[in-house]
């Protein structure tokens, strides 16, 4: 990498780095802002629309500590059926502050779907760092996975 792509990358995350903190205690299962996940967008939507939809409080799911919103019965059913397929990988926090061993939130246009999994990351600058090296990031990532939740 040349120096010059190193700063950049330096300044991309550096916005993340206020809001990521390493786990020392005990850290949600789920990144939740306000007790719902992926702050009100669908999960399945991700895979059937090619992107963040949506929910709605009328379709809802409790799973893992945190409501889920649906955009559909149908949606939500899905869902239901098979979770972990439609769930974001790391329990929605930032995969790339999560590769760092640091958790950080999210907001759901930074996404990618990578074989067949949704990881969401804190900005879409974040998200451009994350997809640079996908498979580094994710063995990084996994690595810390789940026991920096404390």
């Amino acid at each position: 990498m040349s120096s010059r792509r190193a700063v950049l990358a330096l300044l991309a995350a550096v916005p993340l780095l206020p809001l990521a903190r390493p786990a020392r205690a005990a850290s949600e299962e789920v990144f939740a802002e306000g007790g719902i996940a992926i702050r009100g967008a669908d999960p399945v939507g991700y895979f059937r629309e090619g992107g963040p939809v949506a929910g709605s409080a009328a379709h809802r799911l409790m799973w893992r500590g945190a409501v889920w919103h649906f955009a559909s019965a149908a949606n939500l059913a899905a869902f239901e059926g098979d979770p972990v397929r439609f769930a974001p990988r790391y329990g929605g926090y930032c995969a790339f502050a999560l590769a760092r061993g640091a958790l950080a939130p999210t907001v759901p246009d930074a996404f990618t779907i990578h074989e067949g999994r949704l990881y969401l990351n804190y900005s879409l600058g974040i998200r451009s760092l994350w997809q640079a090296d996908l498979q580094g990031h994710i063995r990084a990532a996994d690595g810390h996975w789940p026991q920096i939740l404390g």
